[in-house]
């Protein structure tokens, strides 16, 4: 292998782009033609009677996710974001109320909250994991918290157990965003189920994919009917009841199409084959890059197994003498597909910063006029230093890699390691 960069002048070690990931075979094809033929793409009614539920492929998706996770209700909707939205709704939340979450992770997380009128805090993250740290979670616990949202980041599962404890000291809610690690497990337990209300994305190269969707699990009958109302019109459907029972029944098209519900089913089948394969890659890429003593691989908690969605890493940029960002110009310059130089902060969004929700005077928060709430830089001290420095992930979810393609990876990481010192010039 030639010792001169790429960056400088040498050939790249991967000389070609890598192919992209191919979620799509002849099964899906085969699935969405049937429903085509069929002449029904989506069977809901939004009013009371047999189809407020949806067609038959919906109700076939439902049935066999519900069975492989091992929950007692599983519901399709036409995106993660709205299923959010609706596992936030299922609760008794009243405007002003306060729901910790992590903000390591898409906006949409902390924007179900919002839609509530309620109140995002976040906790900071664990820096092995990337998950919400626990403890951080503890101390932001006041009278107004009603839950907790975690998220089970790029393929391992938040440490349930803990913010179980957590919640039940506190008598909270805790709710779940597994969107990147179906499949994966934590002491023999499906990531996802341990909530009261979880679920999972199925929207483009996440581990189940039908283009846009997302599924809701959950074990309690009551939180499942009120999912159901607010993914189809609830207003319109739910019956004269006592005011709890009414409150946030506001209503939405979150339906899931029945294409997309055949497709997601013939996913779920494949879903096993896709994590053994992904956990395949993350074995290669740690036999290679274990060996550069200033990169950590990624943490698998004791009991956890990881999917990866993304192979998150951290740097110790101070023995490296080189800042991420010229590491990650010398690797995508030898050809490594998917890096990613930090990942998410939304506590540093303006919409938090600035107070600016709901038109401009600080809606929802001047709800609260008794209590401050601490956004922007410096909240979270750990999350904002990977995201800003040492944080370096590779998203394999994007690429097919086979062993070949693994090797090369790893060999481009070792020469651009090998030329630290070109680097420091």
């Amino acid at each position: 292998m030639t010792k001169t960069l790429a960056l400088h002048g040498g050939p790249a070690v991967i000389d070609r782009p890598l192919a992209p990931f191919r979620a799509m075979g002849p099964e899906e094809e085969a699935a969405a033609a049937r429903v085509v033929r069929s002449g029904v793409l989506s069977a809901y009614i939004g009013a009371p009677g047999e189809l407020f539920m949806g067609g038959k492929e919906v109700r076939a998706f439902e049935e066999k996710a519900a069975d492989y996770f091992g929950v007692k209700h599983a519901l399709g909707v036409n995106s993660w974001t709205s299923g959010l939205i609706a596992e936030v709704g299922a609760l008794d939340i009243e405007p002003g109320d306060e729901i910790i979450t992590t903000p390591w992770t898409m906006s949409a997380t902390a924007m179900a909250i919002l839609h509530w009128n309620a109140i995002p805090v976040f906790a900071d993250i664990d820096r092995a994991s990337f998950n919400i740290d626990p403890a951080s979670v503890a101390a932001l616990v006041t009278e107004r918290t009603k839950a907790i949202l975690a998220v089970d980041i790029f393929g391992q599962t938040a440490n349930v157990p803990a913010l179980r404890q957590i919640a039940d000291e506190h008598g909270l809610k805790l709710l779940g965003d597994t969107a990147q690690a179906p499949g994966a497990l934590m002491d023999g337990g499906k990531a996802g189920t341990g909530y009261d209300i979880g679920g999972f994305s199925l929207n483009y190269h996440k581990h189940i994919h039908c283009g846009e969707g997302g599924i809701l699990v959950t074990n309690d009958e009551g939180y499942a009917r009120r999912m159901a109302l607010i993914r189809n019109h609830a207003e319109s459907v739910i019956q004269p009841s006592s005011r709890a029972d009414l409150a946030n029944m506001i209503g939405y098209n979150f339906r899931m199409g029945e294409i997309e519900a055949a497709i997601a089913s013939v996913q779920l089948d494949k879903l096993a084959e896709r994590v053994a394969d992904r956990q395949r890659v993350a074995a290669e890429l740690n036999a290679g890059l274990g060996a550069l003593e200033e990169l950590t691989t990624p943490h698998v908690a004791p009991g956890a197994t990881h999917v990866y969605y993304v192979y998150g890493c951290r740097l110790d940029l101070e023995a490296l003498g080189v800042t991420r960002a010229a590491l990650v110009e010398a690797l995508k310059a030898e050809g490594v597909p998917g890096l990613m130089p930090g990942y998410q902060t939304i506590h540093r969004l303006p919409i938090f910063t600035q107070r600016c929700a709901y038109g401009t005077g600080g809606f929802p928060w001047s709800l609260r006029e008794d209590r401050s709430f601490a956004y922007g830089a410096g909240t979270c001290p750990v999350a904002e230093e990977l995201h800003d420095a040492s944080f370096l992930g590779l998203s394999i979810c994007l690429n097919q890699l086979p062993s070949a393609d693994v090797a090369q990876i790893v060999a481009a990481f070792e020469k651009v390691w090998a030329n630290l010192d070109a680097l420091r010039a």
